[in-house]
């Protein structure tokens, strides 16, 4: 033990604890931003494309750049998408009955949303 402390002192090994653990935060903000960007339905394809392209030739920049344009907007796309999914099937069925007999929507509609909501 006192062989390996002499030859890879303490403070370089926190060097190399602080770089990889740089390394694994970028990742995970790279993977963040492709999953934000591509689940987003207000940009076009030209516009994927060349945040992707930014992201991958320009990484830290590009992350950077993604972060400070999007980043406020990104917590609420994510907190939208979440209480999208978080909706019950017996409150989707609830909320069609509620538009059946305000006459929203006819019979025809009610049962391909009760369906829908039965099917996930």
């Amino acid at each position: 033990m006192a062989l390996a402390s002499a030859e890879y002192p303490f403070l370089n090994l926190m060097w190399t604890m602080l770089v990889f653990f740089l390394w694994i935060a970028w990742f995970w903000l790279l993977f963040v931003a492709f999953g934000d960007l591509f689940r987003r339905t207000d940009v076009s394809g030209w516009g994927k494309a060349g945040w992707t392209v930014l992201l991958i030739l320009l990484p830290f920049l590009g992350i950077l750049l993604y972060l400070v344009t999007q980043g406020r907007h990104l917590v609420e796309r994510q907190r939208a998408r979440e209480a999208a999914s978080g909706t019950t099937g017996a409150a989707q069925i609830a909320e069609a009955r509620r538009l059946l007999e305000e006459g929203v929507i006819d019979d025809a509609e009610y049962q391909a949303l009760k369906r829908k909501a039965l099917a996930r």
